[in-house]
């Protein structure tokens, strides 16, 4: 987004977490940094394949520094701290691993007013629709956000 206006009202409350018994989310920050990347790194071709990924930029086929990561992780903390857009990272509750993310930013075309993208590691690939169902279900009833892009599983 281009802009810096806020993406949802100033009183409301932004969640803090959404948890269930396969996943918790929390907001993405540059203490995830070492273990977001090592998580999206092993698993680039399956990401890039789902829904919301497919014929974007990121992630990058051939990997990023640590640093540039930290720095992206920065850029959506920045962006979370100025509600201009909500990044989680998802972690799995039994060893806090994390294994996926969701992004939620204003929508880039008239269609649509919040453009919603998941995806989880390769691994946890059986984790994919539970956690699209949820978090749709969460942005709905939670969040004031009008239509969701957020492409089916």
């Amino acid at each position: 987004m281009t802009d810096d206006r806020a993406f949802v009202p100033e009183d409301f409350v932004v969640p803090a977490d959404l948890a269930t018994p396969q996943f918790r989310l929390e907001p993405l920050g540059p203490r995830h940094n070492a273990a977001d990347h090592a998580a999206w790194t092993s698993s680039i071709e399956h990401i890039r394949a789902t829904p919301g990924f497919q014929g974007r930029a990121w992630p990058p086929a051939d990997g990023m520094s640590l640093e540039a990561n930290l720095a992206d992780l920065q850029r959506h903390a920045d962006d979370f701290a100025r509600r201009r857009g909500f990044t989680y990272t998802v972690i799995e509750p039994a060893g806090g691993e994390v294994i996926g993310c969701v992004y939620i930013y204003p929508s880039r075309s008239d269609d649509h007013d919040t453009d919603v993208r998941s995806w989880v590691r390769a691994d946890k690939a059986g984790l994919d629709a539970p956690l699209h169902a949820a978090v749709t279900t969460w942005l709905t009833t939670h969040w004031p956000l009008g239509t969701l892009d957020y492409r089916p599983r």
